[in-house]
């Protein structure tokens, strides 16, 4: 983690991350899947399905989804809510572009490793 700019942490740069994949960054005990899509949208989830806790920044990207590797749920990147037939959520953090850096909110990572 890096510079603080108004409350938001800069994680890392756009080009850090592929296009329809992810890379992850740990704040506490919380593993935060930091997810790009073919049209360069960002999108922050935990890295863990709902369903059997698979790690979804290995899964694809697609549609604004990531499927997970383990058992093939589809998680929605902009709620983190479970498609289809599925249902439970995982945690969704707020993130941003700012020119080509990218800025995590921390405040709900915290909260989120605390419960």
């Amino acid at each position: 983690m890096n510079a603080m700019f108004d409350g938001w942490v800069k994680i890392g740069n756009l080009s850090d991350v592929p296009r329809r994949g992810a890379r992850c960054v740990k704040s506490g005990g919380v593993t935060i899947a930091i997810f790009r899509t073919a049209d360069d949208r960002v999108f922050a989830l935990e890295d863990r399905c709902p369903h059997k806790k698979g790690p979804l920044s290995q899964g694809i990207v697609h549609d604004g989804c990531v499927t997970c590797p383990l058992h093939n749920w589809v998680i929605s990147l902009e709620s983190g809510e479970a498609q289809g037939a599925d249902s439970g959520s995982t945690a969704k953090f707020e993130i941003k572009l700012s020119g080509d850096d990218i800025l995590l909110d921390l405040k709900a990572v915290h909260q989120a490793g605390q419960a």
